[in-house]
């Protein structure tokens, strides 16, 4: 437990010197903050003041609690448009029941990071394969994006739905179209974009929220604005746990939990390759810092966040050294909720709208399909089929599918792995494919079979059959199998009683068999199991050359009783001549 809630890592070795980069770093992030929160929480379906509070809270829980000096924690597109996705079914946007639901799934969010960390759990996020995680994002980017568009067009839009569904009922509003909000709207993506490419250091959604609040205060245009945004602290205030709103909650939050430690653990990683030798990132208890975050956040106001990239790219690159970076952003955050959130009031819908389509716009990869359309046609259909089905179905679905796609795709994998049949590399000792290698004498009496993967339920059969299908072909003249495990790294019990079934069947056909280039692991697990003892030692050797060796001396060729312990049937040893 000490291990896991080390409070604030970074203080015991701060420097005065690192004082003035995370102080600006601090404020520049913080700054940033503000537009974004403020925007986050409108794709949340959540008041613009709950922005604030989950931009503001989780700063200090993480500072304390993370292990990535650079990472910052707030709200993020993705994420807000899970929540709403989840949500949105349950209660009507905006509603109190509606709040209600969205910090009780950002409290179960946190409970289930918290108990990943603490179960070391945090390689659970290897089974959500690249392509369908770049498939998900992009189709989410799309999503996101199409339900702006009533932003920076000035309509009303109560429908929900699929993307589709929600492009159409805004298309269908055209004659409602507001010409002053889709000006603005487009003034604010043209600045974003001027100053993201020549102004880089400057924070572009704060200078955009400056411009139409500007707009507002000397033009009083007629367009839809934030509206109200009480000031002051967040209230302590517990969830409202509902038994059945829990049961309607508990797969989502376990889903975006596990998405949310993915996005943020892949930015931390990245931003710590640039500070290699200054701190490692500890998975584990980052599962658990997120977690907190959350489940503090909940009582606080604070709807889910996570690690943002962009955010933690300005603070890094602000000159962010520790975590007293974070806390400074959150002062900032602090300062604004007290004094500054009646400026925000009359602030455009466009603006917001225009914040998020640039920030979803950077989420669309196109590299990375043509990279698998070039190299690996299974993972280009895999993206491209979590990106049909997110984007027709909702995200919820597609990342559902996604996982279940890459899950069976491992199985499909494993179940059948490449094996290959060997042959003697001319004037060498050494063994390669012979349907890669041209120049390999293979021998009529010899047959030598290479397994590249571990041996377990799913993919003992395959091997079986395959093995038996190369006997046939060369039955009337082959004497021994030789089956080279070195890519071996694992045999489970099934996989062992499919091995010794083999081996007695070609034992019945007169041919012998022989294992070479075995590692450690299995070694010791066939040791344990007596399947070496009852084989023979001289059944086993370093490598295929050894094995081909004494083959040919014919020396120790004597018959050898075979004792195969079937441990899940009996106690009882079955001798079997070989």
């Amino acid at each position: 437990m000490q291990k896991h809630f080390t409070i604030a890592p970074w203080l015991k070795h701060y420097k005065k010197s690192y004082l003035s980069g995370d102080l600006f770093a601090g404020l520049t992030v913080g700054i940033m903050l503000i537009p974004q929160g403020m925007a986050y929480a409108s794709l949340a379906g959540m008041p613009a003041v709950y922005g604030l509070y989950a931009a503001m809270v989780p700063q200090f829980i993480y500072a304390l609690l993370g292990t990535s000096r650079h990472v910052s924690v707030g709200p993020v597109a993705i994420d807000s448009m899970l929540i709403a996705a989840t949500v949105f079914s349950i209660a009507s946007v905006s509603s109190d029941n509606y709040i209600e639901a969205v910090l009780l799934l950002t409290l179960m969010i946190g409970l289930f990071q918290v108990f990943f960390g603490l179960i070391r759990l945090g390689f659970l996020v290897n089974f959500m394969s690249k392509p369908v995680i770049s498939g998900f994002t992009s189709a989410a980017a799309f999503i996101i994006g199409i339900d702006q568009l009533k932003n920076l067009f000035g309509v009303e839009l109560t429908a929900r739905g699929t993307a589709l569904e929600v492009l159409w009922a805004t298309v269908q509003q055209f004659d409602a179209f507001n010409v002053q909000s889709i000006l603005i709207g487009i003034s604010g993506l043209f600045i974003i974009h001027f100053t993201k490419k020549w102004l880089k250091k400057v924070p572009g959604s704060l200078v955009v929220v400056l411009f139409g609040l500007g707009i507002m205060y000397f033009f009083h245009l007629e367009v839809k604005v934030l509206g109200s945004i009480p000031s002051g602290l967040p209230v302590l205030k517990i969830p409202n746990f509902k038994l059945d709103l829990i049961l309607q909650l508990l797969p989502a939050s376990a889903i975006i939990g596990l998405i949310a430690y993915m996005e943020s653990i892949s930015v931390s990683k990245a931003l710590q390759l640039k500070h290699k030798n200054e701190y490692k990132i500890k998975n584990n208890r980052e599962f658990i810092a997120l977690g907190l975050s959350d489940i503090i956040g909940s009582f606080l106001g604070a709807f889910h966040t996570t690690g943002g990239f962009s955010r933690s790219a300005v603070n890094e690159q602000s000159g962010a050294i520790t975590n007293l970076a974070n806390i400074i952003s959150g002062v900032i955050l602090l300062f604004t909720l007290l004094f500054l959130t009646p400026y925000f009031e009359e602030l455009p819908l466009a603006i917001i709208g225009a914040i998020i389509l640039v920030a979803v716009y950077g989420l669309i990869d196109t590299e990375y399909p043509r990279l698998l359309w070039k190299t690996k046609r299974e993972d280009f259909y895999m993206l491209t089929i979590t990106f049909l089905v997110t984007l027709f179905f909702g995200i919820q679905i597609g990342i559902l599918s996604g996982m279940i796609l890459s899950l069976l795709l491992l199985v499909r994998r494993t179940a059948m792995p490449h094996i290959a049949v060997l042959g003697k590399l001319k004037g060498c000792n050494e063994y390669r494919n012979t349907n890669r290698f041209s120049d390999v004498e293979v021998r009529d009496d010899v047959l030598i079979i290479r397994q590249d993967a571990q041996m377990y339920y799913a993919n003992c059969n395959h091997f079986y059959e395959f093995v038996l299908q190369e006997v046939e072909k060369k039955k009337d003249t082959l004497e021994v199998v030789v089956l080279h495990f070195g890519s071996v790294s694992n045999i489970d019990s099934t996989a062992l009683s499919v091995l010794e079934d083999l081996i007695l069947e070609l034992q019945q056909m007169k041919i012998k068999t022989y294992f070479s280039d075995m590692i450690g692991p299995v070694r010791d697990f066939l040791n344990r199991v007596g399947f070496i003892k009852n084989l023979g030692k001289n059944h086993f050797f370093l490598d295929v050359q050894n094995a081909i060796d004494f083959f040919d001396q014919k020396g120790n060729q004597q018959e050898i009783t075979l004792n195969f312990e079937r441990a899940i049937q009996s106690n009882e040893f079955e001798e079997r001549k070989i």
